[in-house]
């Protein structure tokens, strides 16, 4: 498994090799939302840049939106979200995986921070 890189705004991405990355909200976001009850993903070919709108996430205590990382195109969605929401807060880093994307820019990555660089930066909220 390739090394998890963060967004100040909780999400992460993960390498699947070659261009595709995984993307999804961290254990912190999960937390701070509480138990999820509504996951709107977007069509897989969509075009995204980075910094936009990809998700809306509904929760018991709030809606939030899942912010594209980088750019590139929805290759896939992750279904099961949508029958269980609660998979992301079971398995936020695994299973609750939002969407795959093809990347456009792979400069982009160098944006995102890694596991260490985020913990400080979660410390820091606390």
């Amino acid at each position: 498994m390739s090394e998890l890189l963060f967004t100040d705004e909780h999400e992460w991405l993960r390498s699947e090799g070659g261009s595709t990355c995984v993307i999804g909200i961290t254990d912190y976001a999960q937390e701070q939302l509480g138990e999820l009850v509504y996951v709107e993903l977007p069509e897989v070919n969509n075009r995204c840049e980075k910094g936009d709108e990809i998700a809306v996430i509904e929760s018991v205590k709030a809606a939030s939106e899942l912010y594209a990382p980088v750019t590139g195109t929805v290759v896939e969605v992750n279904e099961a979200l949508i029958e269980d929401p609660s998979l992301v807060n079971n398995d936020p880093l695994g299973d609750g995986w939002f969407i795959k994307v093809e990347l456009a820019d792979p400069e982009e990555l160098q944006d995102l921070m890694s596991g260490d660089a985020y913990a400080e930066f979660v410390a820091g909220l606390e």
